[in-house]
């Protein structure tokens, strides 16, 4: 599905530079899109995953916890959006209800996001306080292809736009990474060092319509790691072709500036742990450049 606004109320489907489809759920529809494909019932409760919602508690997007007052997203999800306008509910497995609902004061995208450029479909969001949840912490090194994945969301489990309602318990979904080669095509740009590429199972499963922004994650020490966030699809019906994932550990140096500036940090970055280079050896951010941030006055530079 075409990246869309929130504002939209529907998905527009239109072609993109990418020919990406976005995974986001449009908030001012009367009826949400899909979950995760394949997937099953959440047989835990994840302290960090929350859901993005309209004032009336409709799901949109999904995000991570990583800070007391920071969560982590896909920059189209927070695309055109007020801060006034949303809630993330943080903690729970039943998006009706339990957990915590937090007020965000600010979305801060990557600066570089565009619609029709790949690897940068990330953004922060800054909460009014600190949340009770514990966060999750971000992995220690980028996932290589066959790499094991669990997945987390809310999206749609049939496979094509309005097809169906989100469902009310989180969805879980084992799967992993694959080769670069499989989201790589003339009409579909993709960023190797900067996104993930994962494996739909001959067609049999996938992220969907309303996993946008929702994490990735793998076992690393005696817990999970956060290494990706959804950000797009190659189909329209979700199950077809391989998921893309922005790979969030890629942008560990822009995430590590932007929180401890309150929001306002330049977007160098490098390889995990290596400031003032760049992923894969392709060009960095402009050092220096201002995230792109929505205020909680509705003042925004995206």
């Amino acid at each position: 599905m075409p990246r869309g606004s929130l504002k939209r109320g529907i998905l527009a489907l239109a072609a993109t530079a990418l020919a990406g489809l976005v995974l986001a759920t449009p908030i001012a529809s009367a009826t949400a899109t899909p979950l995760i494909i394949g997937g099953t019932k959440a047989t835990q409760t994840y302290s960090f995953i929350a859901s993005m919602q309209s004032s009336d508690g409709q799901h949109h997007c999904g995000a991570s916890l990583i800070a007391p007052q920071w969560l982590v997203t896909a920059a189209h999800c927070v695309k055109d959006q007020k801060p006034s306008d949303i809630h993330y509910r943080i903690g729970t497995s039943d998006r009706t209800s339990g957990g915590e609902v937090v007020k965000p004061d600010k979305f801060v995208a990557h600066p570089q996001y565009k619609e029709d450029q790949a690897g940068y479909d990330i953004a922060l969001v800054h909460l009014s306080k600190s949340a009770e949840s514990d966060p999750i912490q971000i992995a220690s090194s980028q996932p290589q292809p066959g790499t094991a994945l669990h997945l987390l969301g809310w999206g749609q489990t049939c496979g094509t736009p309005k097809c169906g309602e989100p469902p009310v318990n989180l969805k879980e979904l084992e799967t992993k990474t694959t080769s670069p080669s499989k989201c790589t095509s003339a009409d579909n740009p993709f960023d190797a060092s900067r996104e993930l590429c994962i494996d739909n199972q001959d067609g049999k499963v996938s992220a969907c319509y309303g996993d946008s922004g929702g994490p990735a994650v793998i076992n690393e020490g005696s817990g999970y790691a956060l290494v990706g966030a959804t950000s797009r699809g190659q189909a329209e019906n979700c199950a077809d072709k391989p998921g893309i994932y922005t790979d969030v550990v890629a942008h560990t140096d822009w995430i590590s500036q932007t929180m401890s500036s309150g929001g306002s940090s330049g977007s160098s970055e490098g390889k995990p742990g290596k400031p003032g280079g760049s992923p894969g050896g392709s060009p960095g951010s402009e050092p220096g450049k201002p995230g792109k941030i929505i205020s909680s006055s509705g003042s925004r530079g995206l």
